[in-house]
């Protein structure tokens, strides 16, 4: 019996051109609001025909990373201020920016709407989350573990609110939000702070206790946001 080969794809010159142009931005080599250099020298060292690096560099443009000025140098935009949710996907695969700082904003703005698409999730697919719950009652005790069913259960609670945006903002960070809880779950302390959640969430979708649902989620994100602070 044959297998079949895994097959290679090797990377587009403009894809590898545009992330290797992104790490030298996020690495400090191109600071925020400094000009690149100018696209014949930039092409030469990137080792790319210029039509290629104007594309990968349209597509920087595109994301909020620089602003490309006709007759004037491209600059790196303050992407902290003019960003979007597609640079968090970005961000992700930076180790580097994965701060203390950093995760505290991600885990404020968590807290911030988590109890919001938590009540809508109640109100709208109860029996759907209760059924969803029950699988989270034997969670392998390690981090891996944790941090994939954490940020699952977010996801899910932010889908079955029915409301989309909350989703669109939520996958913006999600993978940035496995990467923290690989830390964040890496104390016993914190899988069991989680489990008791989980468990307790259960409890209040099978009583149909949605104000008890809301106040659990708020203390559990806060409790998660102070000890991260203190980590």
């Amino acid at each position: 019996m044959s297998t079949q080969p895994e097959w290679v794809i090797p990377q587009k010159p403009t894809d590898l051109a545009e992330k290797q142009l992104l790490t030298a931005i996020l690495d400090g080599r191109f600071p925020i609001g400094s000009p690149l250099p100018p696209e014949r020298e930039l092409a030469q060292s990137l080792g790319i025909t210029r039509p290629t690096l104007r594309e990968a560099l349209q597509r920087l443009s595109r994301d909020g990373w620089i602003q490309i000025r006709q007759g004037k140098s491209t600059i790196v935009q303050n992407y902290w201020n003019e960003g979007n949710l597609i640079m968090l996907n970005a961000l992700s695969s930076q180790p580097e920016v994965l701060t203390p700082a950093f995760i505290t904003s991600l885990l404020e703005v968590r807290a911030a709407l988590a109890p919001v698409y938590t009540r809508l999730a109640f109100l709208r697919s109860r029996e759907e989350l209760i059924a969803y719950l029950e699988a989270f009652q034997q969670l392998p005790d390690e981090p891996e573990s944790y941090a994939q069913a954490d940020q699952e259960l977010h996801h899910q609670l932010t889908v079955l609110s029915g409301n989309p945006i909350f989703t669109l903002i939520y996958n913006g960070f999600r993978k940035l939000s496995y990467q923290a809880g690989l830390t964040y779950f890496a104390s016993a302390q914190t899988r069991k702070h989680s489990q008791a959640f989980y468990r307790g969430l259960l409890e209040d979708f099978r009583r149909n206790d949605l104000e008890s649902a809301v106040e659990r989620t708020t203390k559990v994100m806060q409790d998660s946001l102070d000890y991260w602070k203190k980590m």
